[in-house]
């Protein structure tokens, strides 16, 4: 298996556009939660706010240990990025057919989908550990509590999240073949459909939309703030049956991923 990493690495290597694209993905993430730490500075700046900021939130939110919670949930909003990255990888391996030339180098079609799908793990596992020194900065530049791990779950929860849009990605690729339309169901689906689905679901059939593929991971990384006023407002999702739901759909992108490559015409 190292041997296909190392065969996978030559490939990507020079590709320009991957890297430009993954660099960009990673400074989103400090950047888009740079904004929410301006954002509480400026709340906290102003006395009467921080008060009534204090009064309503608690511990600020970019403070330990709600840093780990809100840092997963701002940087989850960018995970179409490593999905539209892996879309790239597997659909270039159709257009210049050396998915086929990998076959008959010797591979066989199980270890050619492996590769990819290990290449999405690593890819949710990067996502985390950059959301984690994010988190680990912003929480160390806040300052106004001392360190603590009390919600790091959270990561482990945006780690499964990473993985569920990677896992979809990757499916969309094999079943699509080509890049442009790949892409643009994949973002028709995440954007789109899913929470239009999702919100008829939650009115119409007591909250069950919750369960749909993506908002299973989704609602793993809740939005951090207000939390006691929404489950007034809002039933409360059940944090295990999602969880286990979540896996349940990791194993079937698995299932249907590997056996599908396997079966079709190269």
């Amino acid at each position: 298996m190292l041997q296909l990493l190392s065969i996978e690495w030559l490939k990507l290597k020079n590709y320009r556009t991957f890297w430009i694209l993954a660099i960009l993905y990673i400074v989103s993430i400090f950047g888009a939660n740079y904004i929410g730490f301006r954002i509480q500075q400026a709340i906290y700046e102003e006395k009467q706010a921080k008060g009534m900021a204090q009064m309503i939130i608690g511990t600020p939110p970019f403070a330990f240990p709600n840093v780990w919670h809100m840092t997963s949930y701002i940087s989850s909003f960018l995970l179409f990025l490593p999905g539209l990255l892996l879309i790239m990888l597997v659909t270039n391996e159709y257009n210049f057919k050396t998915h086929r030339q990998n076959i008959i180098d010797g591979w066989s079609r199980r270890e050619f989908i492996a590769v990819k799908l290990i290449m999405a793990v690593i890819g949710a596992l990067v996502s985390t550990v950059v959301v984690t020194l994010t988190a680990l900065l912003f929480g160390f530049i806040e300052g106004s509590e001392s360190f603590s791990t009390e919600k790091t779950i959270y990561l482990f929860y945006y780690f499964i999240q990473a993985l569920s849009y990677s896992f979809v990605a990757l499916l969309f690729a094999i079943l699509f073949k080509r890049g442009g339309l790949a892409i643009g169901v994949f973002f028709l689906y995440a954007l789109v459909l899913e929470n239009l689905l999702a919100g008829l679901m939650n009115r119409y059939l007591n909250y069950s939309g919750r369960y749909l593929p993506l908002e299973s991971t989704d609602n793993l990384v809740p939005f951090p703030l207000f939390e006691n006023v929404q489950r007034q407002i809002i039933q409360p999702p059940n944090i295990t049956a999602l969880f286990i739901t979540a896996l349940v759909y990791l194993a079937a992108y698995f299932v249907f991923i590997s056996r599908k490559f396997e079966t079709d015409d190269l």
